[in-house]
């Protein structure tokens, strides 16, 4: 790792020199771990995904979830919808309220409660109404220079790909980049994630327009690896982030030609998960904060032989001061075991994708489904 092996990845008018893109995740990317997030190394970091109807609607949920921090820049968000009309006038609030920089449009989503409504990685199927959307949201954030991108899978399955006509269509209508997860939504987060449909996807786009990479990116050198076999114009990092937010510093030096940072000991790592349970308590507040991070715990300690009993009072802790009292327990000198690297976060198996009936009939038909649009915001 002597060179750079990407450039600077640009979005619209923000460039960031470390080409990477932080995933947006339910439950996972609010504020307090994107700045945790952004304390490791540059990027463009992405809040959890909003529903526009949540948005056009004001709901209070989904009000709490764009906070974002007053330094945070650009301000990504990401919002999805299955309604043009609806997906319109939520990027219109976005942009006369101010509330972000920068807009990803969600259509990788593989859940069932969304695919089955159409959403997600089931739209892009339905050609001119993945069309429709996207131009609604390019266009409604034009005058406020907002750039718009779109993140989508390579298809329903195998025997429906969408991406290259999806990406074309995507480029077409004006958006600032294009990501690919290289799975489809019936492998969800199982088996491995087909590199080469990113170098498609590169190749078939124009060469002016970026197109990034996602999936399997667990450590500095597959993002390295990605951009080398791939081509593409940067990473999105999802997954691989979770229990080790200095992936990102990571990124930064390998991206930038410099020897990567020695892995945490315990002791490090602890600390980390103490700053990020502080940030969560002042975003959300103490008692929802520190439950939230419990679900970090098992990340953070992936590999580390740390007793059962501590980890089983970690996953019930109540305070900072609690927590505190738990950290100490454990040898700050142990090194980062080998055992942590590689997948982390939910795998699963895959399965049927649940679509509206008669989805798969018409791949021309622009009629949104009957009660698409989701009312809540996270996925």
């Amino acid at each position: 790792m002597t060179s750079r092996v990407a450039a600077p990845l640009r979005i619209g008018p923000y460039q960031v020199d470390t080409p990477v893109v932080l995933a947006p995740m339910a439950g996972i990317t609010n504020a307090g771990f994107r700045r945790l997030c952004r304390e490791q190394g540059a990027g463009f970091y992405v809040c959890e995904m909003i529903t526009s109807r949540g948005l056009v609607e004001r709901n209070p949920l989904t009000f709490r979830m764009i906070a974002m921090d007053p330094d945070e820049h650009p301000r990504s968000m990401q919002l999805y919808g299955v309604d043009p009309a609806t997906v319109g006038a939520a990027v219109r609030m976005v942009a006369e309220l101010d509330l972000a920089d920068h807009l990803d449009l969600n259509f990788g989503c593989p859940v069932p409660k969304v695919t089955r409504r159409g959403g997600g990685a089931a739209l892009p199927y339905k050609r001119r109404l993945f069309e429709a959307i996207v131009k609604a949201a390019v266009d409604n954030a034009a005058d406020a220079g907002i750039p718009v991108t779109v993140k989508m899978r390579i298809g329903i399955d195998d025997e429906h790909h969408t991406y290259l006509d999806a990406g074309r269509i995507a480029a077409d209508a004006g958006v600032a980049a294009v990501a690919l997860h290289a799975r489809t939504a019936a492998q969800r987060y199982s088996g491995t994630a087909d590199w080469s449909a990113i170098a498609r996807l590169r190749d078939h786009l124009p060469a002016e327009l970026p197109v990034l990479g996602n999936g399997d990116i667990f450590s500095a050198a597959d993002a390295l690896a990605m951009v080398a076999a791939t081509g593409c114009d940067g990473v999105v990092v999802g997954r691989g982030c979770l229990g080790r937010p200095w992936l990102f510093g990571d990124l930064e030096a390998a991206f930038a030609g410099r020897p990567l940072p020695a892995p945490p000991t315990l002791g490090e790592v602890a600390a980390t998960l103490r700053r990020h349970a502080v940030l969560l308590c002042e975003h959300m507040g103490d008692h929802k904060g520190i439950r939230d991070v419990r679900k970090h715990i098992a990340w953070y300690l992936k590999g580390f032989p740390v007793g059962p009993e501590v980890r089983q009072r970690l996953g019930l802790v109540s305070s900072i001061d609690e927590l505190d009292e738990l950290l100490a327990m454990l040898d700050p000198g142990q090194e980062f075991p080998a055992d942590a690297e590689g997948p982390r976060g939910r795998q699963g198996s895959p399965g049927r994708v649940v679509l509206p009936e008669h989805w798969l009939d018409d791949p021309e038909d622009a009629s949104v489904p009957l009660g698409a649009e989701l009312d809540h915001s996270g996925g």
